[in-house]
């Protein structure tokens, strides 16, 4: 009997395979066959260490305002799974999703599909049976061996390269370009935004014959104070405000938009208005979120030492806290070393927390580390430093909440896993000395 919901499908997907990441694309190249999935309108792939979810928002937002009809493949999730897919600009319901599970279920026979490659399958084909001016998809891990490189890419974006998932992407950020490289395609663009790449991905792109936009080389963009400009090969965009988006490589990520919409421009022109409109209206829960109160809450989901870097430099711009509170939970396969070397200048109380997946490092393993990088004298630390555990995120968030005076900041950051634990409920309202109310629930 068939799951008749999509808690009990994803619940199937998980039994499924005997391993969570398996890298191949044999499999979903053989059900992408079978089940005839295939995209008409243009499809834009984003591959990238950090930056892939603000840059596939902006491309949303901005196509959104140009009049055209979006479908995104985004991902992980905060709270609910079908937040992974989205058609005008909202995600789709529950619902909805159910027949294109039973498809890639009805389709497999005997292969053991990841629950990555199955919820991609069936989520590229809800995307391909909504009429569609543009779809974005958002690559996973890596790009080379990615469930959505099944697709072809009319233009794909390679977002900043540095260090993650080295046992599957390799030691060093040439290794991680050529992974990410992958989703390039002979005779089409890929526009690169990192500013200092690694030489593996113009080497792969001169090695397929695929047309390469660089940042600095084929597009640049300045600014002042007030606004900035943008120059690509054939078009300018001037006088614009800063993306709604918070963040010190927001310009970057802002970027390489722009460059895609030049390249798209004969099948999706855009005004620029639109681009206006689009970077001033767009939203991204969790990207560095600063929710005003007293104490003021951060949210963020940099969850590596690249993007933990950018986050310490957002948090240093924003004025003077008497404390910061950090909620923090993450992987136990992450550089645990290196993110607490960059927050531990930034941060007077720390909540270490358990999460709800077997992967996650323990609250208590999360203390013991950081404790010993102190001890060894690695850690620059506030000398009047608290260390706690907690069960949950939103334990160790109401436990920060009591804890704080309203002058202070409490920062919720790492895994998804630890920002979505604390929005479950809905977003949180605080109130320093209580614990935390909720305001509007996430849909």
């Amino acid at each position: 009997m068939l799951p008749t919901s999509l808690e009990e499908w994803l619940a199937h997907c998980e039994r499924l395979h005997p391993k969570t990441i398996d890298m191949t694309l044999d499999r979903v190249i053989t059900l992408r066959d079978r089940l005839g999935l295939k995209f008409e309108p243009p499809v834009v792939m984003v591959a990238g260490t950090n930056g892939k979810g603000s840059t596939c928002a902006m491309l949303e937002s901005i196509a959104l305002q140009a009049g055209y009809r979006v479908g995104l493949y985004i991902k992980p999730h905060l709270v609910h799974f079908q937040e992974r897919c989205r058609v005008g600009g909202e995600s789709v319901s529950a619902e909805s999703l159910l027949p294109y599970f039973a498809a890639v279920e009805g389709a497999r026979g005997d292969l053991t599909l990841s629950y990555f490659e199955f919820t991609t399958l069936a989520i590229m084909l809800r995307l391909a049976a909504e009429p569609l001016d543009l779809v974005i998809l958002e690559v996973g891990l890596g790009g080379r061996l990615d469930a959505v490189n099944v697709v072809d890419a009319d233009c794909a974006v390679i977002t900043s390269i540095d260090l993650d998932h080295t046992e599957y992407l390799g030691p060093d950020r040439e290794s991680v370009g050529r992974e990410k490289a992958g989703i390039m395609r002979a005779g089409r663009t890929v526009v690169v935004s990192d500013p200092v790449p690694p030489a593996s991905l113009a080497a792969r792109a001169a090695e397929i014959g695929a047309d390469l936009r660089q940042l600095g080389r084929d597009f640049t963009y300045s600014g002042d104070r007030q606004q900035w400009q943008w120059s690509g090969r054939e078009r300018r965009f001037s006088g614009m405000a800063y993306p709604a988006l918070r963040g010190v490589n927001q310009l970057l990520n802002a970027a390489g938009v722009l460059a895609v919409f030049e390249v798209l421009y004969e099948r999706l022109p855009i005004s620029a208005q639109a681009v206006r409109n689009g970077l001033a209206m767009v939203e991204l829960p969790g990207r560095f979120q600063v929710l005003a109160g007293q104490p003021n809450l951060v949210l963020d989901v940099a969850h590596n030492p690249h993007a933990v870097a950018a986050l310490a430099q957002n948090l240093d711009q924003m004025g003077f806290f008497p404390r910061t509170h950090a909620v923090f939970g993450a992987m136990a396969d992450k550089d645990l070393a290196g993110i607490f070397q960059k927050m531990a200048p930034l941060v007077d109380v720390w909540h270490f927390c358990d999460l709800e997946i077997p992967r996650a490092a323990k609250a208590e393993a999360l203390l013991a580390q950081f404790e010993e990088l102190r001890s060894a004298g690695s850690l620059k630390a506030p000398k009047e430093l608290s260390l706690q555990v907690h069960a949950s995120p939103a334990d160790a968030l109401a436990a920060a909440a009591v804890g704080a005076d309203p002058a202070d900041r409490i920062l919720v950051f790492g895994s998804f896993y630890t920002v979505g634990g604390v929005l479950k409920n809905g977003v949180p309202r605080l109130q320093a000395g209580k614990p935390p109310q909720t305001s509007i629930a996430l849909s």
